[in-house]
């Protein structure tokens, strides 16, 4: 017994590398604007402790460097627009929104820790 089954397909949307650079990038600034928020929120969590809130801002000028490192060292071309042509704000974009990502997981550590958890130290 044969089966026969048909795809019904819907049609490309065509998108211009502009357009695809655009969206990268928003999503990119909406996740470093939740970055900053989650951020904020570690602080205002920890205003009372001087120490722990040094640290945390220590932590996070590192990791702003770490950011920066790691992308350069991606796209390490001096001038990245003629080396990786038109899709590099697409590319950068995503991979700061990915960084970024990251980052969010762990300062919202401080923020999620559990009672009781014996390792979260000023979580």
């Amino acid at each position: 017994m044969l089966f026969f089954l048909t795809l019904v397909m819907a049609p490309a949307m065509a998108q211009t590398q502009l357009e695809m650079n655009q969206e990268a990038c928003s999503e990119y600034q909406a996740a470093d604007k939740k970055l900053n928020t989650v951020y904020q929120q570690v602080l205002d969590r920890h205003k009372g402790d001087a120490m722990a809130t040094a640290k945390i801002k220590k932590s996070q000028r590192a990791w702003l460097a770490f950011r920066d490192a790691q992308l350069e060292a991606i796209y390490p071309a001096v001038d990245k627009q003629y080396e990786y042509g038109s899709v590099y704000p697409m590319c950068s974009c995503s991979e700061n929104a990915a960084l970024i990502t990251q980052r969010i997981e762990q300062l919202s550590g401080w923020l999620n820790a559990e009672e009781g958890d014996v390792c979260r130290g000023s979580r």
